[in-house]
């Protein structure tokens, strides 16, 4: 099942997803530059063969729900998204406002 809802971040209201799967599930939560995302997100992936499109976008790991997501301490960021102040360890939340 996919569920998309609004989520508030910072007075600003953006698009939270989540797609339940067998034994897992995919969270997100974007804006209209970037995204953060469970730790299904290829980071590596991103950085590299995908790096041509750079993408703005950082994953935590170990979260179950959208609000923790927003909580989480960001586990690696992409390139693009450290050159707009994004970096390891700072909130999913912080993130999304940097990606505004």
């Amino acid at each position: 099942m996919v569920t998309m809802e609004p989520v508030a971040v910072g007075g600003h209201i953006l698009v939270g997803v989540e797609v339940k799967l067998p034994k897992t599930t995919l969270l997100s939560i974007s804006t209209g530059k970037g995204y953060i995302m469970c730790g299904a997100l290829d980071v590596g992936l991103l950085n590299k063969q995908l790096s041509d499109r750079g993408i703005i976008a950082a994953r935590a790991v170990g979260v179950r729900t959208l609000p923790q997501l927003l909580a989480a301490p960001l586990e690696s960021v992409t390139i693009e998204a450290e050159k707009l102040g994004i970096v390891p360890g700072m909130t999913g939340a912080d993130a999304l406002l940097l990606m505004l």
